[in-house]
């Protein structure tokens, strides 16, 4: 059931509701521009991961930036997504079984519908559901580059599922998805280039062995928010897929840049607006936002603008806040700005954005694929 929202258009920031997850919209509007120049710079596309955000007023936003389309892991996210008027989506997953592969081939008759592969099981029944349908489907295969999750592995397993893409009645081969996943929170720089410079290598090795077999690869899709300089810079990948950029949680605070500062070019936007249920003593004080308000399994959030102040513990309805300076003056009832820890499951605990922009509510954006893990 979608909930009432928190806020509404022109009321003052201090009079919105909590639990409430607030997008600043200077803030956001900066890092959409930052990362679609940074893409047209590199000349590579732009296909940001709507998994983030969940909604699509922002994957249009992205769009009329630069951006191609956008990613999305679920075939629900990619309805709310095709019937909320995004033309291109790429899942970036692989979908299994005939009721989801059905609905997957449904949106495909009505936009630019693509996914991944790494099953031959897989591609049949893909191959089958699309001929039924009488489409065309584009499908990349999935490389195991690093991350160990989903992929086939490098260079002959991909040139033989790749084959058997190209040979099928309703398939066509678009590429390779190469994403590693495992190297966006490496913290130090050059780790974490070192492993996107072993993952260019595998893929790079990947692509000359589909040239030669004579399978061109018209995309190569990866990269998120902690690598996408060194995919951007590769000359291996044509395609971005980075989507916390947009928001930029804490976790992400936490990479090293190369001096070896923590930190990121890109500005938080988002944040769970909290009030001060309780003060029981100076050094602590309650917050009515625990776990049902914010994810934390990348850690607890940080206070905006309150470097004496630390989220130390979350329970089911409390955040519980340690004061190191006794003196800090946050009574009951004061709001306070929470950087979340990790962005996208945050924003699947909730119906709408309250955008806003100097400190007065501008927008409501609603999360149309809230919960959408089928």
């Amino acid at each position: 059931m979608t909930t009432r929202p928190p806020a509404e258009v022109g009321m003052p920031l201090e009079a919105v509701d909590t639990p409430a997850l607030l997008l600043d919209l200077d803030a956001f509007e900066k890092n959409l521009t930052r990362l679609a120049a940074a893409a047209a710079g590199a000349g590579v596309r732009l296909r940001p991961h709507a998994k983030s955000h969940k909604c699509p007023v922002i994957a249009l936003r992205q769009m009329a930036s630069g951006a191609v389309g956008v990613c999305c892991q679920k075939v629900s996210e990619a309805e709310a997504m095709v019937y909320g008027g995004v033309s291109d989506v790429l899942v970036s997953n692989q979908i299994v079984g005939a009721p989801k592969i059905a609905r997957l081939l449904s949106l495909a008759a009505q936009a630019r519908v693509a996914v991944c592969a790494d099953d031959a099981g897989n591609v049949a029944a893909l191959d089958d559901a699309a001929t039924a349908f009488g489409v065309r489907l584009p499908v990349l295969v999935e490389v195991n580059v690093g991350a160990d999750r989903c992929g086939v592995e490098p260079a002959e397993p991909a040139l033989a599922l790749a084959r058997q893409i190209a040979g099928s009645r309703g398939l066509r081969f678009a590429g390779l998805q190469a994403y590693h996943g495992g190297a966006q929170h490496i913290r130090d720089y050059a780790r974490r280039k070192e492993a996107i410079e072993a993952a260019a290598e595998k893929t790079r090795r990947t692509v000359e062995l589909l040239r030669r077999h004579g399978l061109a690869c018209e995309l190569v899709s990866g990269a998120g928010t902690g690598t996408y300089p060194f995919e951007a810079a590769s000359g291996v990948w044509n395609e971005l897929q980075a989507g916390s950029y947009i928001f930029m949680d804490a976790d992400y605070l936490k990479n090293l840049r190369q001096d070896g500062t923590p930190g990121s070019e890109f500005t938080p936007s988002l944040f769970v607006y909290a009030t001060v249920m309780s003060r029981p003593a100076k050094d602590r004080a309650v917050l009515d936002a625990g776990l049902k308000a914010l994810s934390v399994d990348s850690g607890m959030p940080s206070v905006a603008g309150m470097q004496d102040v630390e989220y130390l513990r979350a329970s089911d309805e409390h955040g519980k806040l340690t004061l190191h300076d006794p003196g800090r003056a946050l009574p009951l009832g004061n709001k306070v700005r929470l950087i979340p820890g990790h962005c996208d499951p945050t924003v699947n605990m909730y119906d709408w954005y309250v955008c806003c922009r100097n400190d007065r509510v501008e927008a409501l954006w609603p999360i149309t694929a809230r919960g959408a893990v089928l």
